[in-house]
């Protein structure tokens, strides 16, 4: 793993996605995607992708600059900004647009890898 290494999802969430949400949270469904279901993106990333099993998160940080629009594929982007194998953390920079280049939010994460080479 190196600085530069990037990995990326796109999913679109509909109507029931919301609801099933809403349900979960016990709130009433709204016009936008909820920030959680925007954050659990960069969990999947994280935990499956970049830089994958075995990772535990020690924090992250997001701004949601705007509202995320039901029925439009969201592509969320992880980053490795820094390693530092002598602590096994790396440090990296998240961020989801829309298609037309809207940032729905970006932030940063910093996560504890067995092995994150040198």
């Amino acid at each position: 793993m190196q600085v530069g290494d990037r990995a990326e999802v796109t999913r679109s969430y509909t109507e029931a996605d919301l609801t099933d949400f809403a349900d979960l949270a016990g709130a009433a469904p709204g016009p936008h995607v909820p920030e959680p279901l925007i954050a659990a993106l960069f969990s999947y990333l994280l935990g499956v992708r970049l830089p994958g099993s075995g990772t535990n998160y020690l924090k992250q940080e997001l701004d949601f600059r705007a509202p995320a629009p039901l029925d439009t594929d969201l592509t969320a982007t992880v980053e490795v900004t820094k390693v530092r194998p002598e602590k096994h953390l790396v440090d990296l920079w998240a961020s989801c647009a829309a298609p037309d280049g809207t940032i729905i939010c970006a932030g940063r994460a910093l996560v504890k890898v067995k092995d994150v080479g040198a």
